[in-house]
């Protein structure tokens, strides 16, 4: 039942903060002392480092749409296969808006305890991400 729970928290997650923006929900799927181990430049700690984080990402790609294409759960643990898509219309590592199309892969693995994410781990093929951003080598 607990793992049913837990991949509900996580489409309701991805569905209201990452496709509709909804940052002020942060609280309603992130423990207060949760931490982003794969955040750039070393670990997130709190729900105020991984909002500014996920600010930051969606004022970079507007009119992003994150799809779920695979969702597993065991025990407290949920792994996520997701697409995102959407344009390059604000500053994104250093590079300025290209107005690009992107589409690219996220592998996400999120720890819940007590209806919250806790821990997060996510890798993106920022390989063809740049690609698609003009940055990447061909």
């Amino acid at each position: 039942m607990a793992e049913t729970e837990n991949k509900d928290l996580v489409r309701a997650y991805v569905e209201t903060v990452l496709n509709h923006g909804d940052l002020n929900a942060l609280a309603d799927f992130f423990a207060a002392d949760c931490i982003d181990h794969t955040a750039p430049g070393g670990a997130l700690l709190g729900r105020a480092g991984i909002g500014a984080l996920l600010a930051a990402t969606l004022a970079a790609f507007s009119d992003v749409r994150v799809t779920i294409e695979d969702l597993v759960a065991e025990g407290d643990t949920v792994a996520s296969r997701l697409t995102l898509k959407g344009r390059h219309t604000g500053e994104f590592m250093g590079m300025a808006a290209t107005g690009a199309e992107i589409n690219t892969l996220q592998i996400s693995i999120d720890r819940i305890a007590d209806g919250r994410i806790v821990e997060h781990w996510g890798l993106t093929d920022q390989s063809a991400l740049l690609q698609q951003l003009g940055g990447g080598v061909s």
